[in-house]
């Protein structure tokens, strides 16, 4: 039997201005007229067609199409290029391109021919000799069909030898046609396949004078050439599954383990979600684990013996709570809480005395916002204010709070009667915003005893005996005079504290403190180390006299000393009536035993 083999024929189409409309027609129906003589498909012939005048242009590749019908609608809707003639550029172009793998040509170890068929009607614009023996180098046979004007050396340059079987030239398009046929015989070969033994194990493929083996989807071939072995699609570790592969004839699947699922993407798995049923009963919380679920409970509690429900757990007694003087222990939680008369410090953890001893005060303090003092400095400056606030009974009747910020203006930040809880001060105190430039303090004090200690500002009157005072705080010298305000403020009723940092100056210090000014001015050299001056502040509003010498001490002392000195008088004198008593009734005792004495002498 005659018929053809698998091959790759690639059609190279001149497509210039000199082919006429109608000769391009002829041109088509010859490309399909070889083609329908030709078993087409993925394991047969395999058909690519590339059209060229002064650029290429590919029209379809050897791996677009397998039918006969879909090559034949694309080659009817071709547009001829019209312009020059470079046949050399798309010999190239079928070389570096469209004979390649990636464009659908077959391995050249499995010997399918590779077969380019030029038609051209004219001299090229181009060199082709080069290119053309590149190509044929390159395992592909070129067959050149010349039509009318077509130059015969040019043709006998791209062609294959023998040149008598690879050279055409026809001297009109009507007569192609004829080439066709001849063209078909030349492709027609005996069929190896069906004329031997071949003693393939799957199928045979037929090549001019020869055959080869080929496996099924699934198998590969061995290396005798003619049997088949399954292939092991998980063998080579390339199948991405995350749990398991499984092999299946030519492929494969993935699997998970139990308790999992396998995602969209059927290579990936995921947990089942047992919580998710709702059948688990568990107090808090649920957790699933693979193959089920177990019960958690929230922080501060402990999973019962049932494993479901939940119970607080007492923190006090499994933590190192740190609290200075007692630990409460709450849902999930614990808090510190300090003696009566103390109060939690920022920490949350240690106690500290209030000036309880001091009563109600009116306090306003006078904080420096300056360019000297720099934006982190000034967050220590509030941290400041805020223990202060934390020594203070605050209440709208007990001790009242308000703040004012200086640099070259002066601004109430809140005024004595703004706020009425320690809590509302100090956040109040951490958003004040720093205003930075000068330091005119003479003109804060002066706002401070117009405004700040005014009864429209919340100062209590002068005839409550509530006291005043006013602490002013400054890192440097002031641009203005402070003198007259200073004495002012002084004598108008207000205790004034001094605390300066850094480059405070200790004359403009003294001058602010209320007398004795040892104990009403304070100073620290840098700003992380002022913790030392709310001590100061803490002692010097609550003095108590001492033995010879005045103490500074904490106005709970005060009051518990005084306490205990009443309840040591009066066991005192207690005692002393009673060794009265009993000095008495010695005396008498005393007496009649000398009378006694008396009375047995004078009867002797």
């Amino acid at each position: 039997k005659c018929r053809t083999g698998p091959m790759d024929i690639v059609f190279v189409i001149d497509s210039s201005r000199s082919v006429r409309p109608f000769e391009f027609e002829i041109m088509r129906q010859f490309m399909m007229d070889i083609i329908g003589s030709l078993d087409v498909g993925p394991n047969a012939t395999r058909i690519g067609v590339i059209q060229y005048s002064s650029q290429v242009q590919n029209i379809f590749s050897l791996k677009t199409f397998f039918t006969r019908v879909d090559m034949e609608k694309a080659i009817n809707s071709i547009v001829p290029l019209a312009q020059g003639t470079m046949t050399g550029l798309a010999i190239q172009y079928a070389m570096n391109v469209a004979f390649t793998t990636q464009e659908g040509a077959r391995p050249l170890h499995k010997k399918i021919p590779r077969i380019a068929i030029v038609v051209t009607d004219g001299r090229p614009q181009d060199r082709v000799t080069e290119v053309a023996t590149q190509a044929r180098n390159a395992g592909i046979e070129i067959y050149a069909v010349g039509i009318q004007r077509a130059d015969m050396n040019s043709l006998r340059a791209m062609a294959s030898p023998p040149l008598e079987e690879h050279v055409f030239l026809v001297e009109s398009f009507e007569l192609i046609q004829q080439f066709g046929k001849q063209f078909q015989d030349k492709l027609c070969g005996v069929d190896m396949c069906m004329d031997q033994k071949h003693g393939c194990q799957h199928s045979c493929v037929s090549t001019p004078g020869s055959f080869y083996c080929e496996c099924n989807l699934g198998y590969r071939l061995n290396v005798d050439g003619k049997t088949c072995s399954p292939i092991d699609a998980c063998a080579d570790g390339r199948h991405g599954c995350q749990h398991q592969c499984v092999s299946t004839r030519g492929s494969y699947s993935c699997r998970c383990h139990a308790g999992y699922y396998l995602n969209q993407d059927k290579k990936s798995c995921s947990m089942i979600d047992y919580c998710s049923f709702r059948n688990h009963s568990c107090q808090h919380e649920c957790v699933s684990i693979p193959n089920g679920h177990r019960c958690r409970c929230r922080s501060g509690f402990t999973l019962q013996p049932d494993s479901r429900s939940c119970r607080a757990t007492d923190l006090c007694n499994g933590v190192d709570h740190g609290c200075e003087f007692k630990c409460v222990s709450t849902e999930g939680s614990f808090h510190c809480v300090c003696p009566e008369g103390q109060h939690l410090q920022a920490d949350g953890k240690a106690c500290g005395s209030k000036c309880c001893g001091t009563g109600h005060v009116d306090l306003v303090m006078v904080i420096d916002g300056s360019k000297s003092v720099r934006p982190q400095n000034f967050e220590l400056v509030k941290q400041f204010v805020n223990r202060i606030v934390d020594l203070l009974e605050v209440s709208p009747h007990g001790t009242r709070v308000g703040l004012v910020q200086y640099s070259s203006r002066v601004r109430t930040e809140f005024p004595l009667n703004k706020y009425h809880s320690a809590d509302e001060i100090k956040k109040a105190v951490m958003e004040v915003e720093y205003m930075e430039k000068g330091t005119m303090t003479g003109l804060a004090l002066k706002h401070m005893v117009e405004h700040s200690f005014s009864e429209l500002e919340g100062a209590r009157p002068l005839s409550h005996n509530i006291p005043r005072i006013g602490l002013v705080f400054t890192d440097g010298r002031s641009q203005d005079d402070i003198s007259e305000w200073a004495r002012k403020a002084k004598e108008s009723g207000i205790v004034m504290f001094a605390v300066g940092v850094g480059k405070a100056v200790e004359e403009e210090l003294r001058a602010i403190a209320s007398e004795p000014v040892e104990q009403h001015f304070s100073y620290s050299a840098d700003f992380t180390t002022m913790t030392h001056l709310v001590e100061n502040f803490k002692l010097n509003i609550c003095p108590e006299e001492g033995k010879g010498e005045t103490e500074i001490r904490s106005p709970c002392e005060c009051e518990m000393l005084v306490q205990f000195q009443t309840n040591t008088v009066a066991i005192l004198q207690s005692l002393t009536e009673k060794n009265i008593l009993w000095a008495r009734a010695l005396a008498q005792m005393t007496a009649r035993l000398e009378d006694l004495e008396k009375q047995i002498a004078s009867k002797k």
